[in-house]
């Protein structure tokens, strides 16, 4: 008999619904699931009726031992909190502003709920930051786009998107409702630092349809997605994004256009693969499964991707 069986367990029954209950525990419906059939198994009786949800008289007897237990345990892991508050380095997150859009915001919130005794620490990371916060240990786990392409880190996609262009409204392009790369490849893009890794400035310049052509690039060089944002409300260049940077950012001055057979990109959650300390391994597990049921809601389908995103359609 296992705790994270009887937290399953005492889960469902409070909550009614195995997919609430799975909610709850940040764990995937087929896990909760899982942990009662192997409880059951184990006690060899059935502890809960499935249609509709309901205790049977050993669940009923079961209910407050379980409470007890899992009172016992996390008693027990509170005697020593300060102790391992007092030990324990923070997990670094570093985070290239928007990160992954809203899923960013309900990783973080959902780990410190779920690891309360784990400290944490965020820091902004630039464009050049993208592999290097971790690499050089300045980070622990990194939410960046695109993923990163490098032997030494692990990378958990957590959304796939659209692209689109960042561009100022009054120019002819930023009033159109979509674009195509044939409209995108010869404008004037805002620069990036000369240390900006080649796998963001591909990403960021759709290089892969350039069939090698460099990009034209303004004087102005940006480290933020902040500086693209000011360069291009300013008219000094263009910029390009995933979908959701459109519902992130409604500055005055600035359209967001899908640009339609972009090839579709990735944010991503960055680890370094030899750290396996456990509260590593559970913020990528954390994240993985929020991804899984919270991502789908934050892209669109490939109709809606083609939807016009202009200033006009945020008003």
């Amino acid at each position: 008999m296992e705790l994270r069986q009887l937290a399953s367990f005492l889960a469902v029954v409070e909550e009614g619904q195995f997919a609430r209950a799975a909610a709850r525990l940040f764990l995937s419906p087929p896990a909760v699931t899982g942990h009662i059939q192997r409880l059951e198994r184990e006690l060899g009786v059935r502890l809960l009726e499935r249609s509709p949800i309901a205790l049977t008289s050993a669940g009923e007897r079961l209910v407050p031992h379980a409470r007890t237990m899992l009172a016992a345990a996390n008693a027990a892991a509170d005697a020593i909190s300060d102790i391992r508050a007092e030990d324990a380095a923070p997990l670094r997150i570093g985070v290239m502003a928007p990160g992954s859009a809203e899923l960013t915001p309900a990783i973080l919130r959902a780990f410190r709920k779920a690891q309360p005794h784990t400290l944490l620490s965020v820091e902004s990371l630039t464009f050049a930051e993208h592999t290097t916060a971790l690499t050089e240990h300045r980070v622990d786990v990194a939410f960046v786009r695109p993923p990163p392409v490098d032997d030494r880190i692990l990378v958990d996609v957590l959304t796939t998107e659209p692209r689109v262009l960042i561009v100022p409204s009054a120019n002819p392009v930023g009033e159109a409702d979509t674009l195509r790369l044939d409209d995108v490849l010869d404008l004037q893009f805002v620069g990036l630092p000369e240390n900006a890794p080649r796998v963001f400035t591909d990403y960021l310049y759709f290089s892969a349809a350039r069939n090698g052509t460099p990009p034209r690039c303004g004087v102005d060089r940006a480290t933020t997605i902040q500086d693209v944002l000011t360069c291009v409300s300013a008219g000094r260049g263009t910029g390009a994004g995933l979908y959701s940077f459109a519902r992130l950012y409604r500055w005055p001055g600035i359209s967001f256009v899908p640009v339609l057979d972009a090839p579709w990109e990735q944010s991503a959650l960055a680890t370094r693969r030899d750290d396996t300390r456990p509260e590593v391994r559970a913020f990528r597990t954390l994240a993985a499964t929020l991804a899984r049921d919270l991502g789908p809601k934050l892209v669109p389908s490939q109709d809606h991707a083609r939807a016009p995103m202009t200033e006009a359609s945020h008003r």
